[in-house]
């Protein structure tokens, strides 16, 4: 059974997986004009028609447009050379992309002037869902050179790829990443969001941190993809992308630092490591309102400190959760199965920046992937964490209710028991029945046999009690060697038998009290409710006809009616 569990948590981590293979194969088999490339950066005095010039004498450097390349856009810029393979003659409707989309703009030249688009254009331009796309003329497409100029960028400059395809092929494409990045997003976005739930209601900050987390990073990956600018279209953020993206992730970092603190346990499985992540989790914010002031130096200062804080606040984090989770850490073996593939990405995605894996295209496609297979993940880890703690609530409420010795209930949780009982049959006319029971000889046993021997027996009694009566009625340790048991939907008469057969069992335990063959026994009296009673006067009536046992032999039961009887009705004897 334990085995079956484990294969489906494993299937469940594969099916995030499977479909971003999926996609990625789809994409990979999307039929592409073939292309050769050639750049160069942008000097002083370029025009469009020295650089094609250029390019026709082959002075210019080669690139495989297929694969990703890195072209330098923190001076001038970069001019890029593409030649399509003419491929038939025909008219046909034809694209150029770039994937992934680049913060910054490029200018495409062709025959009707330049043409500047960036990620977010909000005009009437073709837009490619994570990717910057140009409409070409068929003629152009398939027989003349494509010029790009990549427009200076004060952001770092992601590698990039280019596609030619026909119309067709791209709406498809197109389609397939729309559905996907849509799909990953809004798991995102629900998980946030039930997380927000639970912590309006449980008031659990955990949950809170977590919905801050996830959404900090759904805004990366609105940015990184363009997904916010189209589809969403939220124009209003254009220029500030950079700034947007930078914020959300230095935040989102914090969040996870103040997540996992909560979330695994942190100063109770790693205490040594618990001021490290708080002190990352308040640092990430103060490099976004340096990065916010405008003042130059500060801007600069935040800039240089935003990415070794992040490398090493993300190594700080994957640390603690394992230390966590080697000491015994539940949930921080869940926050490791969403984290290190993510941080393992984001690693891949870091070196892809630098030149190295351009054939690995797909790994801005994972981020999303990965975002929904986390956000799947830590909100099973949540659901695990909020079912550990109700369960921990209620062991601690069973003791809290039950006496430690006979594991019974305790005076106050019997006590709250029988009021409720009370409210709920006082507007009927079902009866309730109270029994008030003690024990014959006991300070005797303790004083000849020890309290340990008086342990034993309060144990034994209960146990006897507990099986004697039903499950439903009401069963406490009043205090000492005295117990109280309450009734439902039985006679006087009836409730005398149940008292009886309690005396005759407990008796029947042969439990030695002294050498002269004296046993432990139980005297038992009992009060029926009445009008206007309460659970006080009931207990105080059965105490009474207790009291009256105890005056006329013990190990009987008396029913205490009214105070003239307590004389005239004797105790009913055991037989």
């Amino acid at each position: 059974m334990r085995k079956l569990g484990i294969e489906r948590r494993w299937l469940l981590a594969a099916v995030p997986l499977l479909w971003l293979l999926w996609f990625s194969q789809a994409a990979a088999g999307a039929k592409n004009i073939p292309l050769h490339g050639m750049w160069r950066e942008v000097t002083r005095g370029d025009t469009p028609a020295t650089i094609l010039a250029a390019f026709r004498e082959g002075t210019l450097k080669t690139f495989n447009p297929a694969l990703l390349q890195r072209f330098p856009r923190d001076a001038l810029g970069s001019w890029v050379v593409l030649q399509p393979e003419a491929i038939g003659t025909g008219k046909e409707r034809v694209v150029l992309s770039i994937y992934p989309a680049p913060l910054g703009t490029i200018t495409l030249y062709g025959a009707h002037g330049p043409i500047p688009y960036a990620m977010d254009d909000a005009g009437d331009s073709l837009h490619g869902h994570g990717r910057l796309v140009f409409r070409l003329d068929a003629d152009q497409a398939l027989s003349a050179p494509i010029l790009l100029k990549l427009e200076p960028s004060g952001t770092l400059a992601a590698p990039e790829r280019f596609a030619l395809q026909n119309m067709d092929d791209f709406l498809q494409q197109d389609s397939n990443w729309l559905t996907f990045a849509t799909a990953c997003i809004a798991i995102m976005v629900a998980m946030a969001l039930m997380a927000l739930c639970f912590a309006i209601m449980l008031r659990d900050m955990t949950f809170a941190w977590y919905t801050g987390y996830m959404l900090c990073y759904v805004v990366v990956q609105g940015v990184q993809t363009g997904f916010l600018f189209h589809p969403l279209g939220m124009s209003w953020l254009a220029g500030s992308e950079v700034l947007v993206g930078a914020s959300a992730t230095a935040l989102s970092v914090s969040f996870a630092s103040l997540f996992i603190s909560r979330f695994c346990d942190v100063q109770h499985y790693a205490p040594a490591l618990r001021v490290p992540v708080i002190a990352l989790g308040f640092a990430m914010p103060l490099i976004v309102l340096l990065r916010c002031t405008g003042i130059d130096a500060l801007v600069v200062m935040a800039q240089t400190l935003v990415n070794p804080v992040l490398i090493l606040g993300a190594l700080l984090l994957l640390i603690t959760a394992l230390a966590a989770g080697v000491r015994g850490s539940r949930q921080a073996w869940f926050f490791l199965a969403g984290w290190t593939p993510l941080l393992a990405i984001t690693a891949m995605t870091s070196a892809q920046a630098t030149g190295a894996l351009p054939s690995l295209d797909w790994l801005n496609d994972a981020s999303i992937g990965m975002g929904a297979f986390e956000a799947i993940v830590l909100s099973l880890g949540l659901a695990d964490r909020a079912l550990t703690m109700r369960h921990d609530r209620d062991h601690v409420r069973v003791l809290a209710d039950h006496d430690p010795l006979t594991n019974i209930l305790n005076r106050r949780a019997w006590t709250e028991a029988a009021n409720r009982m009370l409210a709920e049959t006082a507007n009927t006319e079902r009866s309730v029945t109270l029994l008030f029971l003690d024990l014959d000889h006991f300070k005797m046993l303790n004083d000849l046999h020890g309290h340990a021997a008086g342990d034993r027996a309060l144990v034994a009694v209960a146990e006897v009690l507990s099986n004697e009566l039903r499950p439903t009625d009401l069963l406490g340790r009043y205090g000492g060697e005295e117990f109280v048991a309450m009734l439902h939907d039985v006679h006087q008469e009836q409730a005398l038998h149940v008292a009886t057969r309690l005396c005759r069992r407990v008796h029947r335990m042969e439990i030695p009290v002294n050498l002269n063959d004296l046993r432990l026994s139980v005297s038992i009296g009992l009060a029926m409710r009445s009008m206007g009673d309460t659970l006080e006067t009931m207990i105080e009536r059965a105490d009474q006809a207790m009291y009256y046992v105890k005056l006329h032999g013990r190990n009987q039961v008396h029913a205490y009616e009214r105070r003239a009887d307590m004389m005239g009705t004797p105790p009913r004897k055991q037989p």
